[in-house]
Order: structure tokens, then C-alpha cells, then sequence
């Protein structure tokens, strides 16, 4: 069974009103229709408003909540063109953030966009998703990505701590492969960059060692960072070389998950690490260089700052 938090709350406490809550996610959402021109503007109020609904108030694990325990993340979706009364195309961008132990900070678990988004929306309808069939394309998609967000959550507490809501989210990909919409098939998209490689990727074996970095970057390196700093960036240094394993190995050309998780987190490895001494510094920067060549510039800056 999956654990999320060190210390737990017992079942009893379900009797204490307002002090527990079924819901899981602190979801934020905001849908942006500026690039659709002569629409009626209420229908985006009221499918913001449903999303909302349908996010936060959706029961969607069988473990207990407080509110203060809800995960927090932010989804973006920005509509691009209306292909008809109630079909709409654009993105969605999901950000994830997870509380750092003993602070106020929040640190960015994922920051990503998906491209392609197709989905009908008909304004009064409820939204209602069932585990076991693909219903609609929009009820599907923000279903998988809860699934991902608690995955990716739980991971963060405890090893390989998700798997059993990434397989939720496999099992929505598999009900959706007779969809017509884009994003749940292996060939739609570019570079495997799309929702049924994501999550093959976090259930493939050979990528476990990205999945250990996530817990081990958290809970021995960001949860120890306010209290043992010097510590704590050695064990994040050290987080790191399981991406690099992974990476050597490389499991497939694209690796969306690799990238997925660097780009989350490379302006805070950046800001973990200027103040280190110069031999821990040259070993991180040619570790980051090497798994995320794409941000090689950003992570010289870790050289370039002054040792405190």
C-alpha cells in the first residue's frame, strides 16, 4: 500500500467534522478561450467552473485526506480554436508542487504542457468518470493527469510509492485507444512526447531509477535542506546519479520522463547548489550537463556563484 506522509491520521478521525476530507487535490484551474473569437463567453465560465467541481470535489483514492494534507497543483487549459458548437482543440499545462519539510517553499515536481488536446465540452452536462471506459475525451484526460499528480505525490514520500495510480492512468490510456481524439496512442504527437509514453515511461523498469531520484531528492535532500544543508546537497548530489544511470542506459531515444522531471526541477538544482564549494559544484554541473544537455547553459551558472 502507498504512504504519503510520515506520520499518519487514524481512521477515527473521520468523526471529527471539519477536520478531515475525502478530496485529495487543492486543484486550481483556469481555461483560457482569447484566440476564439465570436463564441458565446459564458460557456468557458461555466466549464471552468465544472472542471473546478469536477477536480476537487471528485472522490479519487480510497485513503483519507486532511485539508491541509490536499495536493496542490495548477491546470492551465488554453483553447486555440473551436471546431464546432461544443468541440474544442488547444493545451493543457499540469504543475505540480509539493510542501518542503519544516518551510513555507513549495518546490515544482512538474511544469509541462500537453499539445494535444481535443475534447467536447457541453455546457449543464455533468462530468462523470468511470474507471472501466473511455466516456469522453475531457473526463478521460483530467482523470489521467489526477492520476499522474498522485503518482508523481506519492513517489515523493515513499519508493516507487505511486505505482498504483500510474497504473489507474495506464488503464485510462488503454480505454482510450479507440478514441478519436489525439495524445493516447504511441504514435501521436513528436518524440513520444505524449500521454501513453508518460506513462509507460513511469512503469517501465528500466526508469525506476528516475522514480528513486524523486523520492530520494525529496525526502533526503529538499526535507533536510533547511536544517542540514551541507548534507543535504550531497545526497541530492548523490539523488542525481540515478538519473544518470538511467540516462546512460537510455531506454528509449526520447525519454519523456527524464526531461519531464529536468525540466521541473533545473532552476531549483540551480539555486541548490551556487552556494556549494567548487568540487561539489563541478561534479553536479557535469552530471546535469550530461542528463539535460538541453539546459547546459543555465546550470554553468552554478559555477559562476560565489561559495558563501
Amino acid at each position: 500500500m502507498a504512504y504519503r506522509y510520515r506520520y499518519y491520521f487514524f481512521l477515527f478521525l473521520v468523526f471529527l467534522p471539519g477536520i478531515i476530507s475525502a478530496q485529495e487535490l487543492n486543484c486550481n484551474i483556469q481555461v483560457s478561450a482569447q484566440r476564439i473569437q465570436g463564441s458565446n463567453r459564458q460557456v468557458f465560465e461555466s466549464m471552468q467552473h465544472d472542471l473546478y467541481e469536477f477536480m476537487n470535489n471528485t472522490v479519487w483514492t480510497n485513503y483519507v485526506f486532511s485539508y491541509a494534507e490536499r495536493i496542490d497543483c495548477n491546470i492551465l487549459i488554453n483553447l486555440t480554436e473551436q471546431l464546432s458548437a461544443d468541440e474544442f482543440k488547444g493545451t493543457i499545462q499540469v504543475q505540480l508542487s509539493r510542501p518542503v519539510f519544516n518551510t513555507t517553499y513549495k518546490s515544482t515536481m512538474l511544469n509541462f504542457v500537453d499539445n494535444n488536446f481535443q475534447f467536447k465540452y457541453v455546457e449543464f452536462q455533468p462530468l462523470v468518470f468511470d474507471p472501466n471506459s473511455y466516456t469522453s475525451s475531457l473526463v478521460s484526460v483530467l482523470a489521467y493527469y489526477t492520476y499522474m499528480i498522485l503518482g508523481f505525490d506519492y513517489d515523493s514520500f515513499s519508493p516507487l510509492g505511486g505505482t498504483e495510480f500510474f497504473q489507474i492512468a495506464e488503464k485510462i490510456v488503454t480505454n482510450a485507444q479507440n478514441a478519436p481524439e489525439p495524445g493516447w496512442k504511441p504514435y501521436d504527437g513528436s518524440r513520444n512526447k505524449n500521454r501513453y509514453w508518460l506513462v509507460k515511461n513511469c512503469l517501465n523498469k528500466e526508469y525506476e531509477g528516475v522514480r528513486q531520484f524523486i523520492y530520494e531528492y525529496n525526502i533526503n535532500g529538499l526535507d533536510k535542506l533547511e536544517s542540514k544543508a551541507p548534507e543535504a546537497r550531497t545526497d541530492i548530489a548523490e539523488s542525481l546519479k540515478l538519473v544518470q544511470e538511467v540516462y546512460r542506459k537510455k531506454p528509449d531515444p526520447f525519454m519523456y520522463l527524464v526531461q519531464i522531471i529536468m525540466d521541473a526541477k533545473s532552476d531549483e538544482l540551480i539555486n541548490i547548489f551556487s552556494p556549494a564549494f567548487p568540487e561539489e559544484k563541478g561534479r553536479v554541473v557535469e552530471i546535469l550537463t550530461e542528463i539535460d544537455p538541453a539546459n547546459k547553459a543555465k546550470y554553468e551558472k552554478i559555477n559562476s556563484s560565489n561559495v558563501p
